[in-house]
């Protein structure tokens, strides 16, 4: 299922293409947003980039959401990704974002995971949107707040990266709690 394009004041979510490859290398490889993410590995090669982008092109070609680019209107720059992994039995779908360094504390994963929330509430038949954030990672809580997501828990040692495990906070928002929020 090819994800729609989607505009937001200032950005384009849309596909990956294969020409994001060398700047997704470069923003997706630095250690500072390896850290702040679960799937995300350090080092991220050129090799990497290129599975990403067919691996996203695959899920496109079947019926499964693929991750939007997250681009500037502007120049048309790449500057992060974000999903929804929907799970239809539960109607629910868990969103997941990062954004490049050079381009945090814009607002940019904010308008994005806005955005990508209506968009579901709207064409996906999910009742709930949920995410996570490693508790060390307290910007990505700010941003899930700022949508209009409510704190729903914390998990102690939930996951495992680097050899190491750490705490969660997950967040949740339900349709009807979209009310008035629009991007």
């Amino acid at each position: 299922m090819i994800p729609a394009v989607i505009e937001t004041e200032r950005l384009i979510l849309r596909p990956f293409q294969e020409e994001d490859a060398s700047p997704l290398v470069r923003l997706a490889g630095a250690r500072e947003v390896a850290e702040m993410t679960l799937h995300i590995p350090h080092p991220y090669t050129q090799n990497d980039a290129e599975e990403y982008i067919a691996r996203n092109k695959k899920k496109a070609a079947g019926d499964t959401i693929p991750p939007w680019a997250i681009t500037l209107k502007t120049n048309r720059d790449l500057v992060g990704a974000v999903g929804l992994e929907i799970d239809a039995t539960h109607r629910r779908a868990e969103l997941g974002y990062w954004i490049g360094v050079p381009h945090w504390g814009k607002g940019y994963a904010s308008e994005a995971a806005l955005a990508v929330i209506v968009h579901g509430f709207e064409k996906l038949p999910v009742h709930k949107i949920f995410a996570f954030h490693f508790s060390h990672n307290p910007a990505s809580g700010k941003v899930l707040k700022k949508i209009g997501m409510k704190h729903e828990g914390h998990l102690r040692e939930h996951d495992q990266k680097w050899g190491k495990f750490f705490d969660l906070e997950m967040y949740g928002i339900l349709q009807s709690d979209l009310v008035g929020k629009t991007t």
